[in-house]
């Protein structure tokens, strides 16, 4: 049996070489590959091509290239008897942190008012943010969430939490559920958004739930781009409510061109880079995977389809 994988996006040779060393014996190959669909029990997928999978009768497991599984949840043609898994590194838990820390830091230091500054060759000084004065919360306090959550508060950061559900006890402060929500955003200034991508996360971040937030507070998105409601945020930040964003993520991506977000002097962009995934550190995982479903066995990092994450 061979693991296929079906991506129109990465770059599949690296993935192929580090299945392969992981997997020595594992035939590794492109769905444009494969000969016999009968035989294909097993599938790694990144924004497959919607529809593909009904197409092999006998496929198991479909694991996700990455720790997002929208791309592979917004297909309403996967067979119910397959089972979806995703990815779960400490290596990408790591890069994103890291990534919210410079975010963080970049907003509490004005760097991105000094950079627009620049552009107009102005010399102007202002105050800026001591981590005492920021008031973090990280909504979606999963197994990056919390991650994320600890490293930052490992720094001397002031950390609360959000989360669906109340989840395992944490080291810091933790919201669940919607009865929680308004008290969560009223005791914070900066949000870095990490929740998952489900029906009922979609436009979460709307005029309301970000109206909540401490005036002048400063939105970091590093989720998926279908939390935000795109004008909400700037009409947000252009009456005053908030001070700006980061926005890692995109409901189309690349942006558009056209898309106000572009030229809007508070918003900064980055083309969806907090953490990318790293085939040599998943590889493991994902054939460890691979066995586990051609064996019968549990599967690791398993999706409930119902939940959507």
């Amino acid at each position: 049996m061979s693991l296929v994988i079906f991506s129109n996006v990465h770059k599949i040779q690296p993935w192929i070489d580090a299945l392969k060393n992981a997997g020595p014996g594992i035939e590794v190959i492109s769905h444009e590959e494969i000969k016999d669909k009968k035989k294909v029990k097993f599938a790694l997928a990144w924004d497959h091509p919607k529809g593909i999978f009904k197409e092999y009768p006998n496929l198991k497991c479909i694991s996700s290239m990455g720790a997002g599984v929208d791309h592979i949840m917004s297909d309403p043609e996967i067979p119910e008897q397959i089972k979806i898994v995703r990815i779960i590194d400490p290596l990408l838990s790591q890069d994103l942190a890291e990534f919210a820390l410079a975010l963080v830091m970049s907003h509490m230091r004005g760097f991105g008012k000094y950079f627009n500054n620049q552009h107009r060759k102005t010399w102007k000084k202002s105050m800026y943010m001591r981590i005492p004065d920021a008031k973090i919360g990280v909504m979606g306090t999963g197994a990056i969430g919390n991650h994320v959550a600890l490293f930052l508060q490992s720094l001397g950061f002031s950390i609360v939490g959000w989360g669906k559900t109340p989840g395992k006890q944490a080291e810091y402060k933790r919201f669940h559920g919607g009865d929680q929500l308004d008290e969560f955003l009223n005791n914070i200034n900066i949000l870095i958004c990490l929740l998952p991508l489900t029906p009922e996360t979609k436009g979460i971040l709307n005029r309301n739930t970000m109206g909540k937030l401490i005036n002048g507070a400063y939105l970091i998105n590093l989720g998926r781009g279908l939390h935000v409601v795109d004008q909400d945020l700037i009409e947000m930040i252009d009456s005053g409510h908030l001070s700006g964003a980061s926005l890692d993520v995109f409901e189309n991506e690349p942006l558009p061109e056209d898309h106000p977000f572009w030229s809007h002097p508070a918003i900064q962009i980055t083309p969806h880079v907090a953490s990318l995934t790293a085939p040599n550190s998943v590889a493991p995982q994902i054939i460890e995977n691979y066995h586990r479903a051609i064996n019968g066995q549990q599967l690791l990092n398993i999706v409930d389809r119902n939940q959507g994450y």
